[in-house]
């Protein structure tokens, strides 16, 4: 077969066109470069590069003007230089205040989505009671009526104290933790950590802060062989044992009729 040869004055046409379309690609490419800057600077000169409106998400106890205050951020902020781990050391001092995360909502809405720390207790304190944190922290500037949502802790003055109990308490199952109603400290030169606890179900129960939550876990089988119409004291400090208040209202006989006989 013979081999089809193209002039030279046919493949000029050709290169022509390509150079020419070449040379359009490259126009349309700038142009469209220089078009979207002028369209960056006007949009970042316009009120759509400011924050136009700011609200806050996940709050429970918290007031939302107060966290959109302590954030910072106003309707004259850059919408695109806000700077998110700065407006999360803004909350620093809010002991309420898990996380903070910085949303942004085009074209120009701020979404500030806080997680709270939750209540796990309260302290009673001259007759009123203070929300303790999960944290351990406590919420001194925040007094309530009698709550019944969480265990009250009574006799407790050491901050360190409250924290170790707190922490006993987040093991617990939901279960053992809801039939709580209040946890008093009672220490003693033997056991510094001693606590006694008053049961929703009519129950005491002794024990000790360092081993609270593991001796806990064995509650619900200890009261589910007693009798519905026991009372008393079940012992959880070294060994789990009942003792019934007959039992305790005679050893406390006894003793009145010792000292009798010694006076």
């Amino acid at each position: 077969m013979e081999k089809k040869v193209v002039s030279l004055e046919d493949r000029i046409p050709k290169l022509q066109q390509q150079r020419k379309q070449k040379t359009n690609r490259r126009l349309i490419s700038f142009l469209s470069v220089f078009f979207f800057l002028v369209l960056l600077v006007i949009y970042f000169q316009s009120p759509l590069s400011k924050v136009a409106s700011i609200s806050v998400q996940g709050n429970e106890t918290l007031d939302s003007n107060k966290m959109i205050e302590m954030s910072g951020i106003t309707t004259s902020t850059g919408f695109w230089s806000i700077n998110a781990e700065k407006i999360k050391n803004a909350f620093g001092n809010q002991l309420q205040i898990k996380e903070v995360t910085v949303q942004r909502k085009l074209p120009n809405h701020i979404v500030l989505v806080i997680e709270e720390h939750e209540s796990i207790a309260y302290l009673e304190s001259d007759g009123s009671y203070l929300p303790i944190l999960e944290s351990g922290q406590v919420l001194k500037d925040r007094k309530e009526n009698v709550p019944a949502d969480a265990p009250l802790l009574i006799n407790w003055k050491k901050e360190e104290d409250i924290k170790e109990m707190i922490s006993e308490l987040k093991k617990l199952s939901p279960g053992i933790f809801n039939s709580i109603s209040e946890i008093h400290h009672t220490p003693t030169k033997t056991d510094p950590w001693l606590v006694r606890l008053y049961m929703n179900d009519g129950f005491e129960v002794i024990a000790t802060v360092r081993t609270f939550s593991k001796k806990m876990d064995s509650y619900p089988a200890i009261i589910s062989q007693l009798d519905n119409h026991d009372t008393g004291v079940i012992h959880l400090e070294v060994g789990s044992y009942f003792e019934a208040v007959d039992t305790i209202e005679t050893k406390g006989e006894q003793n009145e009729d010792e000292n009798e006989i010694e006076g």
